[in-house]
């Protein structure tokens, strides 16, 4: 059950966030700076790579190393060289992952790590495969963890990952907190502008990190929940199977890790697809038990003993479309035919990584605002 009266209590939600969800959201913006300065002591900025690197292959543990590979392989556009490696193994603990380099990866090939915790055996053991096949290896971890050492031997790249002053303390990162993201994929957006898969200049980054204050200037605790985008989609989401529904490049990515944020922040499932084929896909998901109008006693439920039924509700994610051509009516139109509600967020204009930050950046919030105000 949702305490709706939470989300207007800064207080009370800042006391019930043990994680530091909500100070990880609110200081994203600060989060890019940091990663971008730590990329540029590195050296990042002064590399002259000799050329397009044939494959980018990505490896890391959770959500955020999913997250960082999907958003990469979108913006380099078409085509796309970029490959996540996933991992294998018997747990999802540290030492039991292990990722392996495709059989044809070698001397023209760029593997990149991503991680969090930095003491992954597994990827120790891969940058060392990755330099015995001749691959450049190039790192975002913790200092001062075997993941940077094994780097170092590698005779890679190593950048520290921005870290706050509070996730010191013994405090286990989450995978989908939203400074976590932000700080692995800061330092390889700007490496991949500079090998030229990609346009991230500083310049760029710069205003991701400007987008990111001013949405959570919007979305911050202190701002009510009627003017509040964040916490009107997470009352909107109390009770309710998010079906998220994208429309546009950037909002692709943006969708999934709000499907994968909700799940692992809040505990709560969501399905997700892209316009126009989701039509299609989950025409039926909204015909069936789970349909707003699927249960006509609903009315008459004891609210007190019974908990209430799940049933969907559309949350459509636009990137602005190119040439008016949109599938936004029709998805509405079959929403609204199947009396299930839609949740709409449109990000304000500006260039593919702003647009894409703010998609992050709203939902970031409303998934830490419903595990918060759900107790999860």
């Amino acid at each position: 059950m949702l305490d709706e009266s939470l989300l207007d209590a800064p207080e009370a939600l800042a006391e019930s966030d043990r994680r530091g969800l909500l100070r990880g959201a609110a200081e994203a913006g600060a989060r890019v700076r940091t990663a971008a300065r730590h990329a540029a002591e590195a050296g990042v900025g002064d590399l002259k790579p000799d050329g397009r690197p044939r494959a980018v292959l990505i490896a890391g543990p959770g959500a955020a190393a999913t997250c960082a590979a999907d958003l990469l392989g979108t913006l380099a556009g078409p085509g796309s060289p970029v490959i996540r490696l996933a991992p294998t193994g018997v747990a999802p603990a540290a030492g039991a992952l292990r990722w392996e380099l495709p059989g044809w990866a070698g001397s023209v090939d760029l593997l990149l790590i991503a991680t969090p915790d930095g003491t992954e055996p597994g990827l120790s053991l891969l940058a060392d495969a990755a330099y015995r096949r001749g691959c450049t290896v190039v790192a975002v971890a913790p200092a001062g963890t075997p993941a940077a050492e094994a780097v170092d031997g590698a005779h890679g790249l190593f950048v520290p990952m921005a870290t706050a002053p509070y996730e010191h303390d013994g405090q286990e990162l989450t995978a989908s907190a939203p400074g976590v993201l932000w700080a692995l994929l800061t330092p390889l957006l700007a490496l991949l502008d500079r090998t030229g898969l990609l346009s991230a200049p500083p310049e760029a980054v710069e205003k991701i990190a400007d987008r990111l204050d001013h949405i959570a200037e919007r979305c911050g605790p202190a701002i009510a929940t009627y003017s509040n985008p964040a916490k009107t989609l997470a009352a909107e989401l109390a009770d309710a199977l998010p079906v998220v529904w994208t429309e546009g490049v950037s909002a692709g990515p943006a969708g999934r890790r709000f499907a994968a944020a909700l799940a692992e922040l809040s505990g709560r499932p969501a399905v997700v697809a892209e316009l126009p084929e989701a039509l299609a896909a989950h025409s039926a998901l909204l015909a069936g038990p789970l349909a707003a109008s699927a249960d006509p006693d609903d009315f008459f439920r004891d609210r007190v003993e019974e908990p209430p039924a799940l049933h969907a509700r559309v949350v459509l994610l636009r990137d602005r479309p190119l040439g008016g051509l949109t599938a936004a009516p029709a998805a509405r139109d079959l929403a609204l035919s199947h009396d299930t509600p839609i949740s709409e967020l449109e990000p304000e204009p500006g260039d593919e990584l702003e647009t894409l930050a703010e998609l992050i950046a709203i939902t970031d919030f409303a998934a830490v605002y419903l595990a918060l105000a759900s107790g999860a």
